[in-house]
C-alpha cells in the first residue's frame, strides 16, 4: 500500500467516525478487533444499499426472499464441506506473537498460494521464500510453522449433559437458503427456474482482519442463489454476470473502478467463477462473486439429509438435481466501496473542503433544512414549518442550526446531503428559501409551494 493509498484510507476511517458513518467496536475498551458499530449515517448508508440490491433481485419475477437462521445444526455444515476444508493458514511470529496469515505474506513478495493446497505442501512452500518473508508488525523474520486454521466461529446453544454441544454460527447464509430449497418450492409459489434472496449475518474466524470494513469477524453478505435446469445453467450464469456488473453501476460506482476477474484455482465442485473487483484505496479486491455451482450442495444436503431434493420437469418427466447460479456480495465491502467511491476533496470559495459524492439515492440525507439564524424565532418557527412539510414528501431530511451558516455546509457536505435548504429573512417577505447544491455551491431561490416538487426532480 502507497503513502496516498493509506492516505485515503485514513481519512476515510476518519471521516467515518467523524460524521457517524462507523466506529470501531467496543471502542471505550481498547476496541475489539475485526468488528466495527454502524453510527447513525452509516445505518442510513446500510438502509440505501439494502433497497438498492432488494429493489435489484426483485426485478426478477420468479425470486423469493428468504431470512434463516444463524444458529443451525451442525450437521449443516458437515455436508457443506465448511467443517473439513474452510480453512486459512495462520502463522505464529515468535518475536511479537502476531497471527497472520501465510498467504497474505506470501502474496507480499508476489508468491501464489493454491487455496487447495494441503497443510503440508503450504509448510514447503512457506519455507521456500521464509528468508524473504517479515512479520509486517515488528519486522523480523521469526515465524513457526503453518497450521490449517478452520474459519467457522463456535458456539455453545443450551446445556446437553455433562458437556455443551459445540455448534457453528453460521459462515455463509447460503447454506440457510439450500437447506430451505424444498420448503420454498412446496409452497407452490415457484417452480425452475426460480432464485432465494436473503441478507443476513456471518461470522468468520479470521485471523488477521484488515483494511477497516474489507476483512471482519463479523459481517453482512447479501446473497442470491439461482436455481435452474442444469442444460441452461451456463446461459443463466452469463446472464447473471451482466446483470451484476451493470447493478454497481447504478449505485454510483464508476466502470473504471470495476473490473472481472476469474478464479484461477476452482473448487472442485464450481463450474466457473468470477469475482467482480473493486479498486480500492488499497488495490483491487473483490466486491461480489458470481459463481457456477452446479449441483454440488443440494446434492451434499440431499445425501447428508436424507431428504429429496431433485425436481420434475413437466413436459419430459425428467427428474434432475437443479444446477445452482450464485452472487454474492458483501454489504460492508459494498459500503467500503460506495465511501471510497464518494470521498473527495477540493476547494470552494477559497477554501478546501471535504465532501462526500454519494449519488442522491445512496446519500443518508437526502436534504437537510436550516435557518439562517438560529436565536431569531420568527426564522426558526419558519424553517420548522418547512422541514415538517418536506418529511412528508421526501425520505431523510434532516434538520440542522447548529453554528454558522458557513459551517454547517461543511458538516453536510461530509456527510454527502445532496441538498441544504435556508431559511433567511427574504423567505418571511416572498415565501421563498435558497437551495444550495452540494457539487457545484451553486444557489437558486425556489418557493416553498413548490419546493418538495423541485427537490423530488432533483433527488
Amino acid at each position: 500500500m502507497t503513502s496516498d493509498t493509506a492516505t485515503k484510507m485514513d481519512k476515510i476511517v476518519s471521516l467515518a467516525k467523524r460524521r457517524g458513518f462507523v466506529y470501531q467496536g467496543s471502542e471505550i475498551y481498547g476496541g475489539f478487533a475485526g468488528t466495527y458499530d454502524l453510527g447513525p449515517h452509516g445505518v442510513a448508508l446500510r438502509r440505501n444499499i439494502v433497497d438498492a440490491w432488494t429493489c435489484a433481485m426483485q426485478e426478477h419475477e420468479s425470486m423469493a426472499f428468504l431470512d434463516s437462521s444463524i444458529f443451525t445444526a451442525p450437521e449443516v455444515w458437515e455436508a457443506s464441506g465448511h467443517v473439513s476444508g474452510f480453512n486459512d493458514p495462520l502463522v505464529v511470529c515468535h518475536s511479537c506473537h502476531s497471527r497472520l496469515r501465510a498467504d497474505h505474506l506470501l502474496e507480499s513478495i508476489h508468491v501464489q498460494a493454491d487455496e487447495k493446497m494441503s497443510e503440508t505442501a503450504l509448510n514447503d512452500l512457506f519455507d521456500a521464500h521464509r528468508k524473504k518473508l517479515a512479520c509486517p508488525a515488528c519486522g523480523e523474520k521469526n515465524f513457526g510453522k503453518v497450521v490449517q486454521k478452520n474459519l467457522l466461529a463456535t458456539s455453545t446453544l443450551g446445556s446437553f449433559g455433562e458437556e455443551d454441544k459445540k455448534i457453528y454460527l453460521r459462515g455463509e447464509t447460503a447454506q440457510g437458503i439450500f437447506i430451505n430449497f424444498k420448503n420454498v418450492l412446496d409452497s407452490g409459489s415457484y417452480s425452475i427456474p426460480f432464485g432465494i434472496a436473503q441478507i443476513g449475518k456471518v461470522f468468520r474466524n479470521e485471523i488477521s482482519p484488515r483494511q477497516f470494513l474489507f476483512r471482519k469477524r463479523e459481517f453482512e453478505q447479501m446473497e442470491m442463489q439461482y436455481f435452474v435446469h442444469p442444460k441452461k445453467a451456463h446461459k443463466a450464469y452469463e446472464e447473471w454476470r451482466k446483470e451484476r456488473m451493470i447493478y454497481y453501476e447504478k449505485i454510483g460506482i464508476v466502470k473504471e473502478n470495476l473490473r472481472w476477474k476469474q478464479h484461477e484455482h476452482l473448487v472442485f465442485y464450481a463450474r466457473d467463477a468470477w469475482d467482480i473487483q473493486y479498486k480500492y484505496p488499497f488495490g483491487w479486491d473483490e466486491l461480489e462473486g458470481v459463481h457456477n455451482r452446479g449441483d454440488y450442495d443440494l446434492t451434499q444436503h440431499q445425501k447428508f439429509s436424507g431428504v429429496d431434493f431433485s425436481v420434475t420437469d413437466e413436459e419430459t418427466k425428467e427428474r434432475y438435481i437443479p444446477n445452482v447460479v450464485e452472487t454474492s456480495a458483501g454489504l460492508d465491502r459494498t459500503m467500503l466501496a460506495v465511501l471510497s467511491e464518494a470521498y473527495d476533496e477540493d476547494e470552494m470559495n477559497g477554501e478546501k473542503r471535504v465532501v462526500m459524492r454519494f449519488t442522491p439515492r445512496m446519500a443518508p440525507i437526502k436534504v437537510a433544512v436550516f435557518p439562517l439564524l438560529r436565536n431569531k424565532p420568527e426564522l426558526v418557527k419558519k424553517a420548522r414549518k418547512v422541514y415538517k412539510s418536506l418529511r412528508k414528501k421526501i425520505p431523510a431530511v434532516a434538520w440542522d442550526d447548529n453554528g454558522n451558516i458557513g459551517k454547517r455546509y461543511r458538516r453536510q457536505d461530509e456527510i454527502g446531503t445532496p441538498y441544504c435548504i435556508t431559511v433567511d429573512f427574504q423567505t418571511l417577505e416572498d415565501n421563498t428559501v435558497t437551495v444550495r447544491d452540494r457539487d457545484t455551491g451553486k444557489q437558486e431561490r425556489v418557493s416553498v409551494k413548490g419546493l418538495a416538487r423541485v427537490l423530488q426532480k432533483k433527488i
